[in-house]
């Protein structure tokens, strides 16, 4: 269903308006402080350069909550309790 040139428009400002208010939010405070924060494309390229791939799957919410908690204390976060976590069970499995 096509949007109406209006809404487009409405959406291009909403849009705009948000990252203004982020953009003058992140300038001082906590963020000004923090680790420069990555793009997209930028967080992508070091992805891939790590080897890293994307991949999407849908857990129930309990088992990802229960991995938020561990992950919250793992030294590699999600990523690497995942990676640990999968690499034991396909070793069990073989």
């Amino acid at each position: 269903m096509a949007m109406k040139k209006t809404d487009l428009e409405k959406n291009k400002a909403l849009k705009l308006t948000n990252s203004m208010k982020l953009a003058t939010a992140d300038r001082f405070g906590k963020a000004s402080a923090a680790a420069p924060v990555l793009d997209r494309r930028e967080q992508r390229k070091l992805d891939q350069a790590q080897g890293l791939v994307p991949f999407a799957c849908k857990l129930n919410a309990d088992l990802v909550n229960e991995l938020k908690e561990k992950a919250a204390d793992h030294p590699d976060g999600m990523t690497g309790l995942l990676t640990e976590v999968i690499k034991r069970g396909l070793a069990a499995n073989a």
